[in-house]
């Protein structure tokens, strides 16, 4: 397997792919995004455009930079347009039967038969989503994590499949060109960040259920006096909380420890809709203007 990757598509253009789609057109890449309908096609360009605003008034881009990722991008809702990409990174809803079919059709499009296949997904086996194409040894996980462009890790995840070209190239691809820090996981619900992470903000979450101690106060004990940056309630609105009842449940599932299982506050919530940051609404409100 051989050759700079040069062309990239995402598939979704929610927080994390519009986050992948920026950090790939910020290293100079070709870069296509595909979303569901012109609509939200429409909604990943205005995405990533405020990220790149964010950056230049931050002074981590210059304005010249941000409009030549910009001039990077084709936002598109046709998944043909990823025909001739030698790499796409699949960055849809936490949800096994969309990822199995986003695969199956990227399977039937994208032509080079040496092209990367990766899945963002942050808890689904990869082998899974791997077998539902007719090249699993060409699929890979490379696990983002939020705000793409600001963090710098990527989770490089192989399954029994996965060839050790297609890893290499994928580590290249995170390192060499998008200038992250790799770490490697098997191919195990939560992979390495997730299956630390998600247990303890379950623990925040049965705390505040319980009464035990508020959000405000949970989160000011583990900023305050662990000088974690962001407390775990917090983090979980970040996150976004159906994303953290998703994981939770395929950690559950796979491993069966009671200590992966959601809390039913936060399956209630999930149902009412307050998901976070992204709603306006979850364990803290946010401004949506």
């Amino acid at each position: 397997m051989t050759g700079v990757v040069r062309r990239v598509g995402v598939v979704g253009g929610g927080q994390m792919g519009a986050g992948i789609a920026e950090v790939c057109a910020r290293a100079g890449l070709d870069t296509v995004l595909c979303e569901v309908d012109a609509l939200a096609a429409r909604a990943a360009r205005d995405r990533v455009a405020s990220s790149l605003d964010r950056a230049v008034r931050r002074g981590r881009l210059d304005a010249s930079g941000a409009r030549d990722a910009l001039a990077r991008l084709v936002f598109s809702s046709s998944l043909e347009e990823l025909a001739d990409r030698q790499l796409v990174v699949e960055a849809v809803a936490e949800n096994a039967e969309l990822k199995t079919e986003v695969f199956a059709a990227l399977d039937k499009i994208v032509a080079d038969p040496e092209a990367v296949l990766a899945t963002n997904t942050s808890s689904l086996p990869v082998l899974r989503l791997g077998m539902a194409t007719g090249r699993a040894d060409r699929v890979v996980g490379l696990h983002f994590f939020n705000p793409v462009p600001v963090l710098p890790l990527v989770e490089v995840v192989t399954s029994l499949h996965t060839s050790s070209a297609t890893a290499a190239r994928a580590e290249e691809f995170a390192v060499g060109t998008l200038g992250k820090t790799v770490i490697r996981s098997q191919d195990r619900s939560g992979f390495v960040v997730n299956a630390l992470l998600v247990p303890y903000l379950l623990s925040a979450v049965r705390m505040a259920e319980s009464g035990f101690a508020t959000a405000a106060d949970i989160d000011a004990g583990m900023e305050l006096g662990c000088a974690h940056p962001m407390g775990p309630l917090k983090l979980a609105d970040l996150i976004g909380l159906d994303t953290v009842a998703s994981i939770a449940d395929c950690l559950y599932a796979e491993f069966r420890e009671p200590l992966f299982a959601p809390p039913p506050l936060l399956r209630r919530m999930v149902e009412a809709g307050h998901l976070g940051r992204k709603s306006g609404r979850g364990f803290h409100r946010y401004d949506q203007g």
